[in-house]
């Protein structure tokens, strides 16, 4: 399959539907609106393919570059490719839930995570953060410093509320994530996901979110669920 069928398959697979929520949320011409359900059937029999998803992030279109993070092989990418990708992930659902993801399979995810977190760009740092929820959720707890992680939370703590809206989010799933999944920072998390309290999310043109890690902590207590660790990063 090559880069003209993979695009015919998936402008086949769009939905007026999708692509009207996509573009709510900040896609932007060119998309066909693919449901990310739809994909994987399109995704099984060409496993990772690096070569390709390079040729389908570079059109452009957020189905194609989305599918490009369902068979990028992260392991062949380089900082520069990661870089590269950042720098093409013009909103959210790109630099969070295709670029971080990918990232997260990586080796080199942890040294590019914090030097996009250190960045000031509110993408990038929206995808380190979300890159150390997936690797959180992930990977065990041994493969992370515990002091450099409580230095995260620390930072956090004292910078969530004036961070960029994007970050903020991303920053409020990180406390919530290292919770739930890193449990020798279990309860410091907690801690302080309740002195933070409500981040308030403004959006475009809409009424702010609010989000609360601390609440979102409870529950997942509640349903027994602290320790949890995801089988892949990809589905």
């Amino acid at each position: 399959m090559n880069l003209q069928t993979v695009m015919q398959e998936l402008e086949a697979l769009g939905k007026e539907r999708s692509k009207k929520m996509y573009q709510s949320n900040g896609a932007s011409e060119p998309l066909f609106g693919v449901a990310t359900g739809a994909m994987k059937p399109l995704a099984k029999p060409l496993k990772k393919n690096q070569a390709l998803a390079e040729e389908l992030y570079a059109t452009g279109n957020y189905d194609a570059m989305y599918f490009a993070g369902v068979i990028a092989d992260a392991k062949a990418m380089t900082k520069d490719d990661f870089e590269r990708w950042i720098n093409g992930a013009y909103f959210y659902m790109l630099s969070d839930y295709v670029v971080a993801v990918t990232l997260a399979e990586s080796d080199l995810a942890q040294e590019i995570a914090d030097e996009w977190i250190a960045s000031g760009d509110e993408l990038k740092m929206s995808a380190g953060w979300s890159c150390y929820c997936w690797l959180l959720g992930n990977r065990k707890d041994h493969e992370f410093s515990e002091q450099k992680l409580l230095g995260m939370l620390e930072t956090v703590q004292n910078s969530i509320h004036n961070a960029p809206e994007r970050t903020k989010s991303a920053m409020n799933n990180f406390l919530y994530t290292t919770s739930v999944s890193f449990l020798p920072l279990h309860e410091k998390a907690m801690e302080i996901a309740q002195a933070v309290g409500p981040v308030e999310i403004k959006k475009d043109n809409k009424k702010s979110n609010f989000v609360h890690a601390y609440e979102n902590i409870q529950k997942e207590i509640d349903r027994g669920r602290i320790g949890f660790k995801r089988k892949y990063v990809r589905c």
